[in-house]
């Protein structure tokens, strides 16, 4: 695995010739070696609609580009980091809670609709959270960062989970979700939170949670 994590707030990633490491800007917290930064316009692995789909999203800032040898310190604002690793599977993420990716991953954007279905266009204008969420597919290694720290919440057929729409972080696996209501149209006025939305996470697959609500 090339990241680790140091501490509740801090990830190590290796880089080796040959390899890249793609990160937010301003991720990078030290570093040593002979380790070079480039600002990426094309979106990572997922090309130039992985670009588009991310500045309709509105995360107008590029990727960086990490290459060379040496090792690399991530962390962000603060924000508890969690390390996950894909083993040929899909990792849907916020992609405003994406800190680095091993560039072995293939980046993608989905359109939150394509699985929660006319009511998952609801999620990001009533909780402020984004319509595209982004997608990380293959082997490797990502490391995403939230409030107060980040909790594994297993799914299962006989068990789906709930979750307020602003704690949810990631999920992969064989998931579908929907975003339903708890209350009714003129109760949700003003509220943006798990009160008045819930996104039910039904299947297979794990559900990453963070603890605060507070957004990134």
């Amino acid at each position: 695995m090339t990241f680790r994590e140091i501490n509740s707030k801090m990830a190590e990633a290796t880089v080796a010739p040959g390899q890249r490491l793609f990160s937010q800007r301003g991720a990078m917290l030290a570093y040593r070696g002979d380790v070079s930064f480039t600002p990426n316009i094309q979106g990572g692995q997922g090309g130039l609609m992985s670009m588009i789909g991310r500045r309709v999203a509105g995360e107008a800032t590029p990727l960086m580009t990490i290459e060379g040898s040496g090792t690399v310190f991530f962390g962000h604002g603060g924000h508890h980091v969690h390390v996950i690793t894909l083993s040929g599977d899909t990792l849907y993420v916020e992609a405003d809670r994406l800190l680095a990716f091993e560039g072995t991953l293939r980046q993608g954007t989905m359109f939150l609709g394509a699985q929660g279905g006319v009511m998952g266009l609801v999620r990001g204008q009533a909780t402020g959270q984004g319509l595209f969420t982004t997608t990380l597919q293959g082997h490797g290694s990502v490391a995403v960062m939230a409030h107060g720290g980040v909790f594994e919440v297993p799914v299962t057929p006989q068990r789906p989970v709930h979750v307020d729409p602003q704690a949810y972080v990631a999920h992969h696996g064989e998931l579908r979700n929907r975003l339903s209501t708890a209350l009714g149209w003129r109760d949700m006025v003003g509220r943006g939170s798990g009160e008045a939305f819930q996104l039910e996470l039904s299947g297979n697959g794990t559900v990453y949670v963070q603890a605060s609500e507070e957004k990134l």
